[in-house]
Order: structure tokens, then sequence, then C-alpha cells
């Protein structure tokens, strides 16, 4: 059998997995897949492109045979992987077939697009080949609509609107990131991002889009239409999955891992976006740093379980950032907030009066980290 770990996906997940392993072995041999073009860049800074006038190369931080080389790892870039035969350890690609001692998947998620009339008019922002394929269009566009207001859409209509352009957010819920805290709190955001010139519109969704002439009319499930330029969906992300349930792995919303971030077959790992842990799926940048430290010592000999702390989520917004901890979108929980010139402060406490959730803002951003060691998960 082969020695060789191969791993699909060459997003962070997979990077982070790449650089432990080089930490705990050098040489053993890694072979990486993926369907782009395995330069590395950082995915985060997607949600600043437009303020920064960047193009997609302009985010590359190393090319693809820079970092092999680095990293003595065998890349085969936009090359696609077809099929898993997990009981020959093989895969088939695009490229060729491979066999496998390890096999990672780090395969990601798909941006979500509605299924409405006219959704291929529309752009997503979840990797710097979306971005390659409309920054023409985007970085030309006057007047933009954007879907969804979580925490992607928010960095976006922030960025978007200090570029110059006229942003128009809409959402299907009452309020500005309402799924991570409540609008009393994400409230103070909204009312900077309207007073900079964000239009926003709540409890409505995108019911079709259709070109007419130069321009897109939007319709929406009120019956309202508004005229723009270019549309961008950020309502959400959906684990890629297909491969996994192709090669007969247990999947739920993602795939399905124990702490050791082995998969229902005991040659087979996923981490990432793609990976379901503890039940839960974590598409943060702090899970996949942890979890790629544990995987690297399980597959090169050593034994490791996944242990994930309480999580500081940024949001990064200059004109006002804010930091959460805990589940602060929970109803159930009692908020304490303090409201001033310098931020927020905001306690979000569970029935026995224990701090379970936190959102803090601006100045008093430096409390973040005394807080995150308070909370109790």
């Amino acid at each position: 059998m082969s020695s060789d770990i191969i791993i699909i996906g060459s997003g962070f997940a997979a990077r982070q997995l790449i650089k432990n392993l080089r930490q705990q072995n050098k040489e053993v041999p890694i072979r990486l897949i993926a369907a782009d073009s395995c330069d590395e860049y950082h995915k985060p800074e997607l949600s600043h492109v437009f303020s920064l006038a960047q193009r997609a190369d302009d985010l590359t931080r190393i090319t693809a045979a820079d970092y092999a080389e680095k990293n003595n790892v065998t890349l085969h870039p936009h090359t696609r992987v077809t099929r898993i035969d997990a009981a020959a350890h093989r895969i088939e690609t695009t490229a060729g077939d491979f066999t496998y001692g390890k096999l990672v998947l780090a395969t990601g998620a798909e941006a979500l697009v509605p299924p409405i009339g006219g959704s291929e008019l529309m752009y997503t922002l979840n990797s710097q080949q979306e971005y390659r394929r409309c920054e023409e269009n985007l970085q030309s566009a006057k007047r933009v609509l954007l879907i969804g207001g979580g925490l992607i859409g928010t960095e976006l209509a922030m960025d978007l609107n200090r570029a110059g352009k006229a942003v128009t957010l809409i959402d299907r819920s009452g309020s500005l990131l309402s799924a991570l805290m409540p609008p009393e709190i994400s409230g103070r955001l909204q009312h900077r991002l309207v007073k900079s010139g964000v239009e926003m519109r709540f409890n409505c969704e995108l019911s079709s889009l259709a070109r007419h002439h130069d321009t897109l009319v939007a319709t929406l499930s009120n019956g309202q239409q508004i005229t723009c330029d270019a549309v961008v969906c950020a309502i959400g992300l959906r684990p890629n999955v297909a491969l996994a349930q192709q090669a007969g792995l247990e999947t739920r919303r993602g795939i399905v891992v124990d702490d050791r971030l082995t998969t229902t077959d005991p040659d087979i790992f996923a981490l990432g976006d793609c990976a379901e842990i503890q039940g839960k799926l974590m598409p943060y940048l702090q899970p996949a740093q942890l979890a790629a430290m544990t995987l690297a010592k399980n597959l090169t000999g050593n034994s490791a379980s996944l242990s994930l702390p309480a999580m500081l989520v940024k949001i990064k917004t200059p004109d006002l950032p804010l930091h959460l901890a805990g589940n602060a979108g929970d109803a159930d929980l009692n908020w304490e907030m303090q409201f001033s010139k310098a931020g927020i402060v905001a306690k979000g406490l569970d029935a026995a009066g224990q701090l379970k959730a936190f959102v803090v803002s601006e100045d008093h951003m430096k409390q973040a980290l005394p807080l995150l060691k308070q909370l109790t998960r």
C-alpha cells in the first residue's frame, strides 16, 4: 500500500495541515489535489478587496510552484477528483489515478445561491477563483445589491460602501447579523452603515433577477424592485460532501468525523468547512487550525484528540469592528448591555447568571480576551 498522504482541497485547512505535518515529519510524501490554481491566499481578505482596489491576483501570497518547493509537496492544480475507491485506497482524478495510505478531505464549502429565476446573474465571493471571474464587473459596478446580512454580507456591505459604491442589502430576517446577536446589539453597526449610505431592507427575499439592457432588475418577495449593476449573494455555505457520500462515508450537514478527525473509514479524514465536528459545522479559522494540529499528529504516528475552547469571532467592519464569542444568537440568554461613545459591552447570561456569550465593539474590544477566559461552555 502507498504511504502517501493525499489531501483533496487547497484552502486554509489543507495548508494548516501541511504546515503541521511538516513540523512532525519532513519526508512523508504529501500529494495535494485541487480544482483551483493552488496559489496560496488569505480568504478573509476577500471582504476588503473593493476599498483597497485589489485584483484577484493581488491576493496571492505564494504561487503554487513556490509553495510546492517550500513544503516538499506534490501539487495537482486544476484537477478534479471524480471518485474515491476506499477499498482499494485509490482516487480517480482528471489527472489520473493515485493510491493513498491516508486520505484527507479538505473540500471546503460552496456558497449558497437561491434557486430563483436569474440566479446565474449573481456573483459569490467564496474564493479567489470566484472573485477572479467577476472582478471586472464588480470593480466597475456603481450600484451593488447584496443578498444576506450575515457576517460576510455585512463585511462586504461596509467595504463596497467605503469603495464609493451605492449598496443595498436585503435579508429575510428583521435585523443585521441576526444569527449571531440580538438586534439591540447589531443595531449600532446597522445604524452606522445606514448613516454612511447603505440602504437596508429586511423581512424580504430575492424572488427573481433579470437583465434589462445594461442593468439588472431584482424583484423582491414584497413586490419591490431594485435596479443595480451587480448582485452579490452571501446567504451562507453548504459543505462539499459529494465525494464523501460517493465513498460511502457518513454525512449529515457535513462529513462526520470524531475527535481524531477520522471519518467512518479509518484511513479517511476530514477537516475545515466540509467537516462536521461534535455535531457542528465550524467555518472559522481557529477550529481549522486546531483540527490541523490534531490531525497532523494522528497522521504521523502520534495520538491526539481535538479539544475546542470557546472561540472568538471577529467581524471585520473597520468603521465599527466587533468581537463576539459563545452562542450570542441564543434567544434564551439574558443580556446585560452597556452602550457608550467608546462602544458596546454586552454579556449574555443563562438562568443561573453564568456568562455564556458576549459581544464587544470598538474601544471595548480589549475586553474580549478577559471575557473569553470567563466564558462557560
